[in-house]
């Protein structure tokens, strides 16, 4: 017990990258019995995927039963993975439907490209399976509307996996804006510059990978000729699959706003940008991209750049609440208060720097294990209707961009006023497969 609190103690704590090695993982993981296992299984094990789980197998109950992936490579990598941590013998699915049947399984995680995860979360409820739903929750606004009506109606434990709701400096920044401190908001900034970006080559297509199920990766996505370019991680520049560094940090930066204030849609949102700092790459979704929302009360910003890193008042990323008394700004490091100052006196108390002290995605996930033994759907730290809102705002953003237009939102009526805008709301599925019901 020593040595594991003399590790946990000397990891890295500030961020959801702070993983256990596998055999270490392995020794501290105690023996539970059968009646209190919670099976899990996941669907996309690549990535995210892989660091959703290591997260819920620090939690002793957790067995990971079953492995979903269209990459045959992928599969047999984390199946030896699994072996170092002492989890043998996973059972291995290509197709999400087959593992979905297995009565055993819990909850599933779901970690797929974005335009899958409308399907495979009804699916899993239609299942009588709980979810872990990564970020965005889905690839287009009629979607997040879809999955929010079939997540209520099933009643099951559904976590979206924004998880630095979890984060104890994010929960308190946010009271500390809710206090009213700051004095009336007169204005929030999002921000991303990713410095370490660099351009994607194009490249010719190419012959699909041995042992991958491509018909399945594309999914309801437009049928094309294999590219690496838009396969595995590079999906999410690209229109089909994702949208860009806006649904990829911007959800998570954005949903602190919505979250610390309260509104639900804008009035109206205008964006411009384009593709500056890598004009002639592979990427389809802007690397510059700049979004005014308008709140009625505030207004708020999201800037995304690539290729720098001098982001607003000295960080790569954050959120700043800008009040008539001071400026709170937070990000994954930590947060303090900047107070205003008129005539030299400084009309509120500084907030100096207080750093992260634990593990977002960990905390996210024991959350998520702990909802799951009580069913109190009161006490997630992100439930759909989290994740559902910041997937609107994010997607809105984009479509303002796509149309070139400010556009203007009927949150009564769940549309734009530009036909152009509309167009985009409803996603148009290929492949034979259908958008649920």
């Amino acid at each position: 017990m020593n040595n594991r609190r003399n590790f946990l103690k000397n990891t890295a704590l500030a961020s959801a990258g702070a993983f256990l090695p596998l055999e270490i993982l392995a020794n501290l993981r105690t023996r539970v019995g059968a009646n209190d296992k919670i099976n899990v299984g996941v669907i996309g094990c690549k990535g995210q995927g892989w660091n959703n789980l290591m997260a819920f197998l620090k939690i002793s109950e957790i067995n990971c039963l079953a492995l979903c992936d269209i990459d045959d490579a992928i599969l047999n990598l984390r199946k030896a993975d699994l072996a170092k941590s002492g989890i043998s013998n996973p059972i291995m699915y290509k197709d999400y439907r087959k593992m979905l049947e297995n009565k055993d399984i819990d909850f599933v995680i779901v970690a797929t490209p974005d335009h899958w995860h409308c399907l495979q979360l009804t699916d899993a409820l239609s299942a009588g399976k709980n979810v872990f739903c990564e970020k965005p929750v889905a690839n287009s606004i009629a979607e997040a509307r879809l999955m929010e009506s079939a997540v209520k109606t099933s009643g099951k434990v559904v976590q979206v996996a924004q998880w630095q709701r979890s984060m104890q400096h994010f929960q308190d920044a946010v009271a500390f804006v809710q206090s009213g401190k700051l004095g009336d908001l007169l204005t929030t900034k999002t921000w991303m510059y990713r410095g370490n970006s660099v351009a994607l080559p194009i490249v010719p297509n190419s012959s699909i990978p041995a042992g991958v199920d491509y018909k399945m990766w594309l999914g309801p996505a437009q049928m094309r000729e294999f590219n690496k370019n838009r396969f595995h991680y590079e999906f999410r520049w690209f229109w089909d699959y994702a949208g860009g560094l806006m649904t990829d940090w911007g959800v998570h930066l954005i949903d602190i706003v919505l979250w610390a204030t309260g509104v639900n849609a804008p009035k109206s949102v205008m964006a411009t940008g384009s593709k500056i700092a890598f004009p002639d790459d592979a990427r389809e979704t802007p690397d510059y991209l700049n979004v005014i929302y308008d709140y009625g009360k505030f207004t708020m910003s999201w800037e995304n750049i690539m290729g720098i890193t001098g982001g607003l008042y000295g960080r790569q990323h954050g959120v700043a609440f800008i009040g008539k008394n001071g400026t709170l700004v937070v990000n994954r490091q930590g947060w303090e208060v900047i107070p205003e100052k008129v005539n030299g006196k400084e009309l509120m108390e500084a907030v100096p720097l207080t750093k992260a002290s634990d593990i977002g995605l960990d905390n996210h996930a024991k959350n998520y294990v702990s909802v799951l033994k009580t069913n109190d759907l009161t006490k997630l730290n992100c439930p759909i209707e989290a994740g559902v809102k910041v997937a609107i705002n994010s997607h809105m953003g984009n479509v303002a961009y796509r149309v070139g237009e400010k556009i203007y939102y009927d949150e009564s009526m769940g549309k734009f006023t530009s036909k152009n805008a509309n167009k985009l709301i409803v996603p148009n599925y290929k492949n034979g497969w259908k958008l649920p019901v």
